[in-house]
């Protein structure tokens, strides 16, 4: 049986990741921080059933002490570094917190590993923001970085010091470029659950407008249960190496907002309010992954579309606003007048 340490494991990707782990057949660690929202905190694995089924430890990112005590414990075959300030918006009113969780939390992990595991195979999860301004597209490994926030610029700390780490110490470090991927766990900072809740809302008589910022802005999305896939395989392969993970399909938020309220059977232009107070600082306009590295070496290709993973959330959404466990699909709802 492998072993199996994944940070943030509470978060969506951890989640998603440590449900693929156990069918699988790993012993699944997980480090959290404590806190009296515990029992909302792992809410994530709870919905997945398996929160039963993984061992949790207490540590944080930033404490190398206890990041040290957990590799320690588990002694894992793979780690899995999730734990992150991962929302651009946020990483502009919180910058520091935003390097120091997802820079120097990305170091601490490497660090941890190399002292008391160094056999481990480690997976860090870069991001297309790390592209920013982009030179070229689509967007590859090869593709010069250009971060156009203090999130994206923690990125790409993290990210090179993974790969300094794998050529300083020899260590099995990877990182996946992973592009934008959501699902129904993804948090309601993200835009794309603040479209499919606030539809949700709609639908079910609860508001009557979904307020957004920039929609003319493009990126290429996927669902997070492919994009877990990803990293496990890039931990499978006998040298490790960077991987952009991405569907090769863009698309803008107004397009992505139009697939959720055509699901959902609503008038897009009577609902949606564009408010200029959401505008980033900056933004990457355009982001488009060419995952053709993965899909050679990795054998790894999307498997859920976007219009699937779009209907999946918005039906998430009816089914948690409406506390219908099982859920209806949407066209079967009676419309609750806005």
């Amino acid at each position: 049986m492998k072993t199996a340490l994944i940070t943030g494991i509470t978060g969506q990707d951890g989640a998603y990741l440590a449900q693929l782990l156990l069918e699988k057949g790993y012993a699944v660690h997980g480090l959290v921080r404590r806190s009296s929202g515990m029992e909302i905190n792992d809410a994530r694995l709870r919905w997945l059933g398996i929160a039963d089924a993984v061992h949790l430890v207490d540590g944080d990112v930033t404490d190398l002490s206890s990041l040290l005590r957990a590799v320690r414990t588990a002694r894992p075959d793979e780690v899995y570094n999730l734990a992150a300030q991962s929302s651009v918006m946020t990483s502009w009113h919180q910058p520091l917190l935003t390097g120091g969780a997802t820079a120097l939390g990305c170091v601490g992990v490497l660090e941890a590993v190399r002292t008391e595991r160094p056999e481990a195979r480690i997976c860090q999860p870069s991001s297309s923001e790390m592209f920013g301004r982009v030179r070229e597209s689509p967007q590859t490994e090869a593709t010069p970085f250009f971060p156009r926030s203090p999130y994206a610029a923690a990125k790409a700390y993290a990210h090179w010091m993974t790969v300094n780490y794998r050529e300083s110490f020899g260590l099995h470090a990877s990182s996946g470029i992973l592009f934008n991927h959501e699902s129904p766990l993804r948090g309601i900072e993200f835009v794309t659950r603040k479209v499919t809740d606030g539809i949700a809302r709609i639908k079910l008589g609860l508001a009557t407008e979904l307020r957004l910022g920039n929609i003319d802005v493009a990126r290429d999305w996927g669902h997070a249960r492919d994009y877990v896939r990803a990293m496990w395989l890039m931990l499978q392969q006998e040298v490790p190496d960077d991987y952009v993970i991405a569907t090769g399909r863009t698309v803008t938020v107004r397009e992505m907002c139009g697939i959720a309220f055509g699901y959902a059977g609503l008038d897009m232009e009577r609902h949606l309010v564009i408010d200029a107070a959401l505008f980033r600082p900056a933004e990457a306009a355009t982001l488009q992954g060419d995952a053709s590295k993965a899909r050679a070496r990795l054998g790894w290709a999307p498997e859920v579309t976007l219009e699937a993973m779009i209907h999946e959330m918005v039906e998430a959404d009816l089914r948690r606003l409406s506390g219908d466990a099982q859920g209806v699909p949407v066209r079967e709802r009676p419309a609750r007048a806005p």
